[in-house]
């Protein structure tokens, strides 16, 4: 049994929960920074998501490599997401901030 488990790869189940989580972070960032600062927390994804592809590009391991890419992928996308709660807002899917506009 325990040759079994030296024999057996994890990269990619890490490399899988590391996604998931890094998923959740992005989508309660996305709920809190549209909620405290509107939509222009957008740029704080875009910031995030190119720091992460380009540092992606330098990393030797590919294990690590693989993370940081899928880290900065998935900020890119919560460009998206973030302009897109603003939405969910006025529809009534999410809280609205007392003191916030929107237009």
């Amino acid at each position: 049994m325990t040759d079994i488990l030296q024999d057996i790869e994890t990269s990619g189940i890490i490399a899988g929960a590391a996604v998931f989580i890094i998923i959740v972070i992005a989508r309660r960032l996305c709920i809190w920074g549209e909620y405290h600062f509107t939509k222009k927390f957008w740029i704080f994804f875009l910031i995030v998501g190119v720091i992460s592809v380009s540092a992606s590009i330098f990393v030797s391991d590919l294990l690590l490599s693989a993370i940081l890419s899928a880290n900065g992928f998935i900020f890119l996308w919560g460009i998206h997401e973030t302009i897109e709660q603003e939405e969910r807002v006025k529809k009534g899917w999410f809280k609205k901030k007392k003191n916030k506009q929107i237009k």
